[in-house]
């Protein structure tokens, strides 16, 4: 029998690309330092692309297309129904993402385990049955139609399904399943891109949903070439600190929904919870007004929430004066902090300034630039802002209040959880209809005019 001879080849990692020596940068797609090296076979044996509708098709109008509303298999998480766009579309193949121990397979299996009309295989390459049994006994969930496969060969996880007919298949994770058509390790480039590929065909000739459980690297993208977020129908991003409690389920790309639609989670001993009202864990219950806490309007995705600024100001103990920000854009505080000094006078630069985002969540929203320079100049003076006044806004370099999206939404959301007063840019309430509102509702259009409203 002769013996395999193999060669080196570079794949590109963004692209799948292929070269016969290293590249600094990708030649298909412009990626830098992105070439990875693998033996292959001389002399492989090339497998048609497995795709969706593969074989005879005949081209037809576009309007002669039929149409029908997708019917889908509704979830018992709420949350993820709403960002799967309604639930999830039988042969789709939907991407989990997200940071080691942030709970991806603990909101797949919470949610598998709440399922009993549909027979679900769970493949997992990571874990054994009795940690997957260990953590289904924690969750407090037990099933009967739940079946589990420890198996990180492509072929005998096809032989399974064929055993068991799911109605639902999970991959936990893609990157630890290899075929055993390529001779390269599970996890290399031209692996993830053939497995994806396998069951993408699988998925749409069976109707049958699979979600992908998948490894990220450590800039925060997802493991693998770029192609396997080209191949998959939804990519969904499980986010969130592992020190805190809070986890944010957002879609990156959507087919069959909007990509701006996002779940929050709370984790807890027995797994996650809804946070269907996060305002109302975000905002502190005290009633005592306290110096250097400012209430804003925020909006993730199409969601608005309340969040709760707080901003710490005092002397610099030191020469350098300290500058410290956690859920904030330390680089934007700069610039806030900046605007302050020299469009409205105030005597910052030998101060020291921290600045936090209460609940451990990470907001990018321009319109937190309001709460949060009235949150550092209420602990720079020690003066209190009202607990029942909120704001939105974002700040210019010239120290004017510029307008925010969606400040209908904000607003109602504000006079919903009990906003007495809210600060909106002027000229932002152009074709909002102000009179179904009962909050009082007050327009500044310089950085000045919110201080005087506040702090007068």
């Amino acid at each position: 029998m002769a013996k395999t001879k193999y060669k080196s080849v570079w794949l590109c990692n963004q692209c799948g690309n292929e070269s016969l020596r290293w590249e600094g940068r990708c030649p298909a797609c412009g990626a830098w330092n992105s070439m990875v090296e693998e033996k292959v076979a001389s002399t492989p044996s090339r497998s048609p692309s497995p795709v969706a509708g593969s074989g005879k098709s005949v081209a037809q109008p576009l309007n002669a297309i039929a149409t029908s509303d997708l019917p889908r298999i509704k979830m018992p998480s709420g949350e993820l129904n709403r960002v799967l766009g309604g639930g999830l579309v039988p042969g789709a193949m939907v991407l989990i993402g997200g940071e080691p121990g942030v709970g991806k397979s603990t909101l797949v299996l919470q949610n598998l385990l709440a399922i009993k009309t549909k027979t679900i295989l769970y493949a997992s390459g990571e874990e054994s049955a009795m940690q997957l049994k260990l953590r289904a006994d924690r969750i407090g969930r037990g099933s009967d139609n739940l079946f589990i496969v420890c198996d990180t060969s492509l072929e005998g996880i096809f032989k399974h399904i064929e055993d068991i007919q799911p109605g639902i298949l999970v991959i936990d994770s893609i990157q630890t399943i290899a075929s055993d058509a390529l001779d390269s390790s599970a996890g290399s480039v031209s692996q993830v891109r053939e497995c994806a590929a396998q069951l993408l065909k699988y998925a749409k000739d069976s109707g049958v949903p699979v979600l992908l459980i998948g490894h990220i690297t450590k800039e925060g993208s997802l493991a693998g070439p770029k192609v396997l977020e080209h191949i998959v129908d939804a990519v969904l991003q499980f986010e969130g600190d592992r020190q805190y409690m809070f986890r944010i389920l957002r879609a990156i790309k959507n087919r069959f929904g909007s990509t701006s639609e996002l779940g929050i989670y709370e984790m807890g001993q027995r797994g996650l919870r809804e946070v269907v009202n996060p305002s109302e864990l975000l905002l502190s219950t005290t009633d005592e007004a306290l110096s250097g806490v400012a209430i804003g309007v925020t909006i993730e995705g199409a969601r608005p929430f309340l969040i709760e600024v707080q901003a710490l100001v005092s002397t610099a103990a030191y020469g350098t004066p300290q500058r410290s920000v956690t859920g904030f854009d330390s680089k934007r505080m700069n610039m806030l902090l900046a605007v302050l000094e020299k469009r409205v006078g105030f005597k910052l630069a030998a101060k020291d300034v921290f600045l936090n985002i209460a609940g451990g969540l990470k907001v990018n929203d321009p319109a937190l630039d309001l709460p949060v320079i009235c949150a550092i100049l209420s602990s720079n003076f020690d003066t209190p802002v009202p607990h029942t006044t909120c704001m939105a806004g974002e700040v210019g370099l010239s120290g004017e209040i510029r307008p925010v999206a969606r400040l209908e939404q904000r607003i109602a959301e504000a006079q919903k959880l009990g906003m007495e007063r809210i600060l909106v840019p002027k000229g932002n309430l152009k074709g909002v209809d102000t009179s179904r509102f009962t909050i009082k509702i007050i327009e500044v259009s310089r950085v000045e005019e919110a201080f005087r409203t506040l702090f007068a």
